[in-house]
């Protein structure tokens, strides 16, 4: 299948060849094109040979790629043939299983793909991948990649999976560690399921394969009011427990390895009230795509965001943000007001559609928005979360747009990052 060109950026080599949206790109030097992944695997060579369609005909196009110069190019989809790779297993905790009905098609896709594991972080469980799989991740070294573990002990992995068939991931792990494939790892922890020793277990094993195996993300589960399994959050207590362990074994593999290896998600901090930790208790990883150090990163780059804030003006602003944040950015409110002298009011809004448990503000929705602020005195502008608006070009998972929001609320909304 072609890929499709979406758009091309300029001062690139695409746009010196002139290339243009709803062109076609079949081929470069002579190797047929799947996905985004060959386009940067190929297109990374000196001398570059393409072979494009236009209009039904087709053309070759050669040129020497300048020192560093980008090929330029979007697509239309990041797999050409758009055939995401499904997920074969049945967690009780999937949170594609949680959603509720009527969202637009594209929510309910339960995507397992190595290919967006590589291409963006996604996180997969190496169940699916045949042997044509191991061999280009080998062969185009497809590092580095995100892995679900969430037990490393075969039988309960399996249970947790809901997948009797799942080999077992120590062996995945360690032919990616052959391949020389560095490998991020998460544990979805249950009250009862995979913590306790079970936790014990898996951090210790996954150690044992450090530097290929780079980190563990600790992750409590998620559930919305739709679920229908035997899971349960986790009590404050049971958060505790969690938390002690794992900074036991951060202190005894920093000793060990240089590094802590195992991170928690920042729910755990947040819910327990505990201090957010230094930029330096990460080591050097970028991990905010699993909810690690976001809040952290929130806090450094802060000086840039209140100037941000600032220039959308004043005399007072509402934050709008989930539960789980408020408090972070009550904090940053009050000293946001005392520098700038514009008043910042925090409004943290219940997850209705999804149910309550469900506290991070990148799933609010519009109608909840509207709802909880609607009959309240607003501010004279609206700072909302712009993770609330990566849905296609911009929505919100029910399918608003700012100007929506900004409609219904009457006042001017600004998605911020």
């Amino acid at each position: 299948m072609p890929g499709i060109i979406s758009a091309v950026q300029p001062n690139s080599l695409a746009a010196r060849w002139g290339l243009r949206p709803g062109d076609e790109l079949l081929e470069i030097n002579g190797h047929p094109l799947r996905d985004l992944i060959d386009v940067q695997f190929y297109g990374a060579e000196e001398q570059l040979t393409v072979r494009v369609r236009r209009e039904g005909g087709e053309q070759i196009l050669r040129a020497r790629r300048r020192y560093d110069e980008p090929l330029g190019l979007d697509f239309v989809h990041p797999l050409f043939d758009t055939d995401i790779r499904r997920c074969n297993n049945r967690c009780e905790f999937c949170f594609v299983a949680q959603m509720p009905r009527g969202l637009r098609p594209s929510l309910y896709i339960k995507d397992d793909d190595y290919r967006y594991s590589f291409l963006f972080g996604s996180y997969i469980t190496l169940t699916n991948l045949t042997e044509e799989d191991w061999a280009r991740i080998g062969e185009q070294h497809l590092s580095p990649l995100y892995v679900s573990v969430q037990a490393t002990d075969p039988d309960l992995r399996r249970r947790v999976l809901g997948n009797p068939r799942a080999p077992d991931v120590m062996d995945g792990l360690r032919r990616l560690a052959r391949m020389g494939i560095e490998v991020h790892t998460q544990l979805v922890l249950v009250p009862g399921m995979n913590d306790g020793p079970h936790l014990d277990r898996s951090i210790g094993d996954l150690a044992d394969l450090y530097p290929s195996v780079r980190s563990v993300s600790v992750v409590p589960v998620g559930l919305t009011k739709y679920h229908r399994g035997g899971c349960r959050p986790y009590t404050l207590p049971e958060m505790r427990g969690v938390w002690e362990q794992v900074t036991a074994w951060q202190r005894r593999l920093r000793r060990r390895l240089g590094v802590r290896f195992v991170y928690l998600s920042d729910e755990w901090i947040l819910r327990l009230g505990e201090a957010v930790p230094p930029r330096a208790a990460y080591d050097g990883l970028d991990l905010r795509e699993n909810g690690v150090g976001l809040v952290r990163s929130l806090l450094d780059r802060w000086r840039g965001l209140e100037r941000t804030l600032s220039a959308l003006g004043g005399p007072g602003q509402t934050w709008v943000t989930g539960t789980l944040m408020a408090p972070v950015l009550e904090g940053l409110a009050a000293k946001f007001a005392d520098r700038t002298g514009i008043r910042a009011e925090v409004v943290p809004v219940p997850n209705r559609f999804f149910g309550e448990t469900v506290t991070v503000a990148g799933l609010l929705t519009g109608q909840d928005v509207v709802a909880h602020l609607r009959d309240r005195p607003l501010r004279e502008k609206v700072v909302l979360p712009s993770v609330m608006f990566r849905g296609p070009e911009g929505q919100s998972l029910d399918e608003m747009w700012p100007d929506d929001l900004a409609h219904a609320l009457n006042r001017p909304v600004f998605p911020v990052d």
